[in-house]
C-alpha cells in the first residue's frame, strides 16, 4: 500500500502524488478507502481511486538507479512489428497500459523504426501508431524528467547522450 506524499505512476495519466488516503461512501455503496491523487503534470486535477484498485496499473516511480539501468538496456530491447493493423493496435495499447518502462521503450523503438522505414519509402506513419508512440513517449519522458529533475523535453537528448557514452 502506498502512503501520503508517495509519488506513483498511475495508468496512462503518469506521475501522481498521493495527497490523501481517506474513506468515502459513494452512491449508497459501502464505505471504501481511496487514494486521492494529484497528477504532477496536470495541475488542478484530482483523481480518486480505490486503494484496492486492480483495473488501472499503479506503481512506484522509478529510482535514478532504475533509470540508469533502463538506459543501459535500451540498445538491447527487441522490437517486433506486427503487420495486422488491428492486432498491432491492440498489442501496442496493452503495452502502453502496462506502465512498464521496458514495454514503453520497446513500443517507442518499434514504431520509430517503422516510421523511419516508411519515410524511406515516401510513406507516412499510420495515425494510430503515431498517437500511441506519442502517448508512450509522454509517459516515459515525464517519469524520467520527474525523477532526474529535468524538463521532459530534455529527456530524449539526455537518453541519447547516455547511450552514446556507453558505445564509446
Amino acid at each position: 500500500m502506498f502512503k501520503v506524499n508517495d509519488y506513483i505512476m498511475y495508468g496512462t495519466t503518469g506521475v501522481c502524488k498521493i495527497i490523501e488516503i481517506k474513506k468515502e461512501k459513494f452512491l449508497g455503496r459501502q464505505e471504501m478507502e481511496y487514494y486521492i491523487l494529484e497528477p504532477v503534470y496536470f495541475k488542478n486535477t484530482v483523481i480518486k481511486i480505490p486503494v484496492d484498485n486492480t483495473t488501472i496499473k499503479m506503481r512506484e516511480v522509478l529510482s535514478k538507479e532504475d533509470i540508469e539501468e533502463l538506459i543501459n538496456v535500451i540498445p538491447n530491447i527487441e522490437t517486433e512489428w506486427i503487420n495486422d493493423d488491428k492486432t498491432r493496435s491492440e498489442h501496442f495499447k496493452t503495452m502502453l497500459k502496462s506502465g512498464d518502462c521496458e514495454d514503453l521503450i520497446a513500443l517507442i523503438r518499434t514504431i520509430y523504426l517503422n516510421k523511419k522505414d516508411r519515410k524511406s519509402l515516401g510513406k507516412k506513419l499510420y495515425k494510430v501508431d503515431d498517437e500511441i508512440m506519442q502517448a508512450a513517449e509522454k509517459l516515459l519522458n515525464e517519469e524520467v524528467a520527474f525523477v532526474l529533475g529535468i524538463d521532459s523535453k530534455a529527456v530524449p537528448k539526455y537518453i541519447s547522450s547516455h547511450i552514446k557514452e556507453q558505445n564509446i
